[in-house]
């Protein structure tokens, strides 16, 4: 059966070759056995035939749950997220699905709560969004696979705001709008991004303008350690724009976007 999917899917270019791995290198394959079990295979097969994905490309980062890949797209580039069903642990999920809401239905099998994580991943793109935060577009997701807009170009992803050195005037304009994202995020999208830094921004070269990625994790202010969360994140920044001379409390700015949530539920009732 699986010898009939993959081949199935090297229409999609999702065999080793085609993903740029030679067959020798031991330790790429294990990855690559971890990523694409019988059931991923399948499910790539399926947005192969919904013409969601064209062909699979190279591999764009390696996270701790999950492998993003290039692909082609109907009509562009596109980013195909697979959380890794086989070799994933829920040491770094806990945290956030304890006291999700959004989890309380949902059976405690790795498999649900993965499906369950890349279903609450798309959700969370599309509220941030619609709240003005640049982040990547959503597309679909089906399974453990999230499919959604590719950040770069020329087949080349953005770079990560760790990789940028910045001049202290763009570093001051790119700082207030990371925080007036971060702000957005919980007054207007009921969400705190949850594992913010310097390693979860993108920026886009030619504006210099921040993207927000990562965002599987990410709470609703519901979360029992949503607050937590939130100090966290704003504390991360801070840190990081520390050394272009921008050294601003972290908790007056925590409490500066807690009050205008507070004002703005006063107002609606």
């Amino acid at each position: 059966m699986k010898k009939d999917i993959t081949s199935k899917v090297k229409r999609i270019d999702t065999e080793v070759d085609k993903l740029r791995i030679r067959r020798k290198d031991s330790d790429t394959l294990k990855v690559i056995e971890n990523v694409f079990d019988e059931p991923t295979l399948k499910t790539l097969y399926t947005l192969s035939n919904k013409g969601i994905i064209q062909a699979m490309g190279g591999s764009i980062s390696t996270g701790k749950e999950a492998n993003v890949f290039l692909a082609e797209g109907e009509e562009k580039d596109i980013a195909v997220k697979i959380y890794r069903i086989s070799s994933s642990t829920f040491n770094s999920m806990e945290d956030y699905i304890l006291g999700d809401p959004r989890f309380r239905n949902v059976r405690h099998s790795k498999r649900d709560i993965i499906f369950a994580w890349t279903k609450k991943e798309q959700r969370n793109l599309i509220r941030a969004k619609e709240a003005g935060i640049r982040v990547p577009e959503p597309i679909v997701a089906e399974r453990n696979i999230l499919v959604m807009e590719f950040m770069g170009e020329n087949e080349k992803p953005y770079p990560q705001l760790k990789d940028i050195r910045l001049e202290k005037e763009v570093a001051r304009k790119v700082y207030d709008i990371v925080i007036s994202y971060i702000d957005l995020l919980y007054t207007e999208a009921n969400l705190v991004h949850g594992d913010l830094s310097e390693y979860n921004i993108l920026m886009i070269p030619e504006t210099l303008e921040p993207v927000f990625i990562d965002m599987g994790q990410s709470v609703t202010r519901e979360h029992p350690r949503s607050m937590e969360f939130l100090l966290r994140d704003i504390e991360n920044i801070v840190r990081y724009f520390k050394k272009y001379g921008i050294d601003e409390d972290p908790h007056e700015l925590y409490s500066s976007i807690r009050n205008k949530e507070q004002k703005t539920q006063i107002n609606d009732s």
